[in-house]
């Protein structure tokens, strides 16, 4: 990945710009639509309906399915539209943080602890 005005990107981070933007287009108004309680609710009663309304792909779809957070930000999913549906399947940040980094959530867990105790200690 190209740096940006200079910087040299976070390994392991993506950067949301207008590539990406495009990419999830349906996705993330397909999570917008969940500022709604109607549609949070058709979507609960048929998500893949509901996917298919909005014209996700199949990847996105199945990541969808598989609650992939990681996945959907790497198919153009915006992470503040993503928030909407990521709570919807009970997924808070620390959940995601643990996607991000490949270990579970109890080691993510432990590893925000430790990073707290050595920087308070």
């Amino acid at each position: 990945m190209k740096s940006l005005a200079g910087k040299k990107p976070i390994p392991g981070t993506m950067v949301f710009e207008g590539r990406m933007a495009m990419k999830g287009y349906a996705l993330n108004k397909m999570c917008f639509s969940f500022n709604k309680a109607e549609n949070r609710d058709a979507f609960k009663a048929d998500e893949d309906g509901y996917c298919t309304k909005y014209g996700l792909t199949d990847e996105q779809r199945d990541a969808v399915k598989k609650r992939n957070v990681l996945a959907l930000l790497n198919l153009g999913g915006n992470i503040y539209y993503l928030a909407k549906l990521t709570g919807m399947f009970g997924l808070n940040m620390q959940d995601i943080g643990a996607q991000q980094a490949g270990i579970s959530l109890e080691e993510f867990k432990a590893k925000l602890l430790a990073a707290g105790e050595t920087k308070n200690g």
